[in-house]
């Protein structure tokens, strides 16, 4: 029989995908409200890997990263994932949303997505959301699965997951011996 245990804390983070850097602020103000403070932000790059969002949002799209802290329990994801629909909805347009925000959170093995969409390789958390294994850590970086999205599977948001996965391993040394 196994010992029932705690998982470590992981880190929590959002991809924001905008057509307007003016929204960015309050964006950035609400989630923070939200999930806690920004530690670091990635740099506005071009979201090229999908049209999937241009019929809501139009062309010529953005995204940036979002990492926060404190640390949390992984549980948290699902009331994360609803705070920041609501925020979504807050902002949108006759109807339109003018940002799209994905929260997930980095563990020292993985990264994991929440989603509203159940699909055969998404688990079932609460409150209907899902939790998607994004990319796993093996060899001394995080790697893409089957089914991940191409964006995160390219070289340059796997290097920033790799970077904050350090981030996170630190905090996890002074939140467990501190």
């Amino acid at each position: 029989m196994g010992i029932v245990n705690n998982p470590r804390t992981v880190q929590f983070f959002t991809s924001i995908i905008f057509k307007d850097n003016e929204c960015i602020d309050s964006v950035e103000r609400d989630i923070r409200n939200e999930i806690g403070n920004i530690i670091e932000r990635t740099a506005f790059m071009s979201f090229k890997y999908t049209r999937y969002y241009e019929k809501e949002m139009g062309s010529n799209l953005s995204r940036i990263f979002l990492l926060f802290e404190p640390l949390f329990q992984r549980e948290h994801l699902p009331e994360i994932k609803i705070k920041t629909n609501i925020i979504e909805t807050s902002l949108a347009l006759e109807g339109k949303r003018i940002v799209n925000i994905d929260p997930g959170y980095i563990s020292l093995e993985n990264v994991v997505l929440a989603t509203t969409k159940g699909y055969a390789h998404r688990v079932y958390l609460n409150s209907g959301i899902y939790a998607e294994l994004t990319l796993i850590y093996h060899n001394n970086t995080y790697r893409p699965v089957e089914w991940t999205y191409p964006d995160y599977g390219s070289e340059e948001i796997v290097a920033i997951f790799n970077r904050w996965r350090n981030i996170l391993k630190e905090k996890i040394k002074t939140h467990d011996h501190g």
